[in-house]
């Protein structure tokens, strides 16, 4: 006789905790009912994910499930078997899943007075199948208590070790092993590939010409990994309260977080101790800089927590948070702001912001969507869009054209002249960034686009050897 099929839900038919999803969702869209988290907790466990579950509603289809074992599952209920969701999740939350996924024979959960977990859950399943016995599908050492009553397990995502202790208690059945994680996946967290944009720290002492000062070198690498750790604790931040939106979004729902490849709890611990290191670092640098790079926090918490949900001032914000970079090297390095710089900055950035928003509405225009998932745009937006780019990146290049007509540029330059080669380089780059944005090859990033494309590193040596050449001539 084939024994029900019980199967656990976090870790196991998922690859995330409810709990953890309940509570970053209630902290992203109801920040002010995390602080009666407390209260719930003190009240019992069951309490807590009953009122979280009815504050969060979570949406089921963008859940990451566990592929590998739904098509087992499917071929056994088509088998004849009797299929049971049994979770410590909430009620809300399993009926919820279990309806989208239509494959459920009954559910069974935490119910606001009982938390449905190990020697609960045994003692749930013992009584509810005394008769039949059944099999039950876990992923970890909180499902031993339930192995060893039960007829036999199937092992999903088990960790180093699991699946000996659990022979130990009853036969395994079946076993799904765990997705491998390397450091890769640490390294995608917290997006060390996106730490070339705090390069921008360099450019007013490059552009100053004060190649020659060891010291603000030392201060500003100093400065590159204080911005870098803090941006790192932000693009965390980022990925755990847009678990749903990146979920359906064609590319970063492979992140490691939305994916599921990565615990959310592990992005909660390692964002503060990122921040802390951070903050340290650019305490040694210096008060002016510390101050801007709080300025750089602040915008970006609320760019999380809601202007990337406003239509046009989330890319105005983008480009404020690159041209903040530019701000604080210069109060890193105790040199003067350039009014050149800035402007420059402002309307390029501004363009390079545009080119995101652009290649993603293209992109999720191309999945049939009429409205980008968590921000204020509509699909049919992008023509617009292209447009205000196009047009902030021209008056870049406009901006520059003047700055290499101005006194400043007389006194930096050997031969001012031959400096103006540097505008065909800017304009090129600027139309070919939109013509690949245009032709869907742009990467969600455009600064990381750049970096590994040809003709736009060729465009920068360009642009950076006729600086050269007219700084020494």
């Amino acid at each position: 006789m084939n024994q029900p099929l019980v199967v656990d839900l976090d870790g196991t038919l998922i690859h995330t905790d409810m709990l953890h999803e309940s509570a970053l969702k209630v902290l992203r869209e109801r920040p002010w009912a995390t602080l009666s988290i407390p209260v719930w907790m003190a009240r019992g466990k069951a309490v807590l994910k009953q009122h979280l579950a009815k504050q969060a509603q979570i949406n089921p289809a963008s859940l990451p499930y566990n592929e590998e074992l739904l098509v087992w599952l499917r071929q056994q209920k088509n088998a004849g078997r009797r299929l049971v969701l049994c979770t410590a999740a909430d009620q809300v939350i399993a009926q919820g899943i279990a309806e989208h996924l239509q494959l459920f024979d009954e559910v069974m959960a935490s119910d606001g007075k009982t938390n449905l977990s190990g020697a609960n859950k045994a003692d749930a399943l013992t009584a509810r199948f005394a008769e039949t016995g059944f099999v039950y599908v876990g992923n970890c050492d909180k499902d031993l208590p339930v192995w060893s009553v039960a007829h036999s397990a199937v092992v999903v995502n088990g960790a180093s070790g699991l699946s000996d202790r659990t022979r130990a208690v009853c036969d395994i059945e079946q076993e799904f092993p765990l997705r491998p994680r390397g450091p890769l996946a640490w390294l995608r967290v917290i997006r060390a590939h996106q730490w070339l944009k705090n390069l921008l720290l360099f450019i007013p002492l490059i552009a100053a010409h004060q190649f020659s000062d060891t010291d603000t070198w030392l201060t500003l690498i100093m400065a590159f990994v204080a911005f870098s750790l803090c941006a790192s604790a932000v693009y965390i931040t980022n990925d755990l309260l847009d678990l749903e939106s990146d979920r359906l979004h064609p590319r970063k729902r492979f992140r490691p977080f939305a994916s599921g490849l990565l615990p959310a709890w592990q992005g909660v611990v390692l964002m503060p101790f990122l921040l802390l290191a951070g903050i340290s670092a650019a305490l040694w640098v210096n008060v002016a800089f510390l101050q801007w790079l709080a300025l750089y926090l602040l915008l970006t918490c609320l760019y999380s927590f809601g202007l990337k949900r406003l239509m046009l001032v989330d890319c105005l914000t983008l480009a404020m948070l690159y041209t903040l970079r530019i701000i604080a090297g210069t109060a890193a390095a105790s040199l003067e702001l350039s009014f050149w710089l800035l402007a420059e900055s402002v309307f390029l950035f501004l363009s390079l912001a545009f080119v995101k928003r652009y290649a993603e509405l293209a992109l999720q225009s191309l999945s049939g969507e009429s409205k980008a998932h968590g921000r204020g745009y509509y699909t049919s937006d992008a023509p617009l869009i292209q447009t205000l780019g196009v047009t902030s990146g021209y008056v870049a290049v406009m901006i520059l054209a003047l700055y290499l007509n101005s006194e400043e540029v007389l006194e930096l330059y050997s031969n001012p002249t031959l400096v103006w080669a540097a505008i065909p380089f800017m304009l090129f780059w600027v139309s070919w960034m939109w013509m690949q944005a245009s032709r869907g090859n742009m990467h969600d990033d455009p600064l990381v686009f750049a970096v590994k494309d040809k003709a736009s590193l060729l465009a920068g040596l360009g642009f950076a050897t006729v600086l050269v050449i007219g700084s020494v001539a």
